[in-house]
């Protein structure tokens, strides 16, 4: 048996973030909540503490990097691994995630069946 996890998935598109949580939802060891923004995720994590925080980069209003300082603000939050799920994936862009302390970037389109394997992939790296 697989080691539950708990995932908040952030993004501002309904049908990639539906298609993502049915996703990572094949996993029954996964529990996923799902929010469609900066300020949504920030006020979830008021109330939940997800083991790994899967977040869009490009999002009206307060984008992905833009939540992630914020919750990095929060020393409640400031420890939890963030995983950027993006377009945005040349090397340049993944450097600059990465130098913001994401723990790694997911391309978009990503392939849904092997979801939830990179994300506990990505989990493990830190966990050790």
């Amino acid at each position: 048996m697989t080691e539950p996890i708990n995932v908040l998935y952030v993004d501002d598109e309904d049908d990639i973030r539906e298609i993502a949580v049915m996703s990572l939802e094949l996993d029954p060891d996964i529990t996923v909540k799902s929010c469609s923004s900066g300020p949504e995720a920030l006020e979830t994590l008021q109330n939940w503490l997800p083991d790994l925080i899967l977040l869009d980069a490009m999002m009206p209003g307060i984008d992905g990097p833009e939540t992630m300082v914020r919750l990095r603000q929060n020393p409640v939050n400031a420890t939890i691994p963030v995983v950027f799920i993006t377009a945005r994936s040349q090397p340049e862009d993944i450097e600059r995630f990465i130098a913001l302390g994401a723990l790694g970037v997911i391309s978009k389109p990503f392939d849904p069946m092997t979801l939830p394997e990179q994300a506990r992939a990505l989990l493990a790296s830190v966990k050790g």
